[in-house]
């Protein structure tokens, strides 16, 4: 299963810079990434499950994950209106 995502990249002046097409795959040992689909190379975010949660999800991993990798980019989308983070400030980053 195959999922495209379009993204582009507007600069603060609010010029639209470029477009990509991305891509999230299942690969033949049951991991999720995301990749550009028009490159090769390293995908850009990988995603594994667990036996157990393999077992628990069935079917459903790839929802899962999809739904994962939206979090995540609506995450950097909030994140990129806050002020850049200190150093010091990721070092006591602690997500549960």
């Amino acid at each position: 299963m195959v999922f495209l995502l379009l993204s582009g990249l507007t600069t603060q002046s609010g010029i639209y810079m470029s477009s990509s097409f991305y891509e999230i795959v299942m690969l033949p040992n049951g991991e999720v990434v995301l990749q550009r689909s028009d490159e090769k190379g390293e995908p850009l975010i990988r995603i594994n499950f667990s036996e157990e949660a393999q077992y628990y999800l069935r079917e459903g991993s790839m929802d899962v994950a999809k739904a994962m990798i939206d979090a995540g980019i609506d995450a950097v989308e909030l994140l990129g209106n806050e002020r850049p983070a200190e150093e010091e400030d990721l070092e006591q980053r602690v997500l549960h």
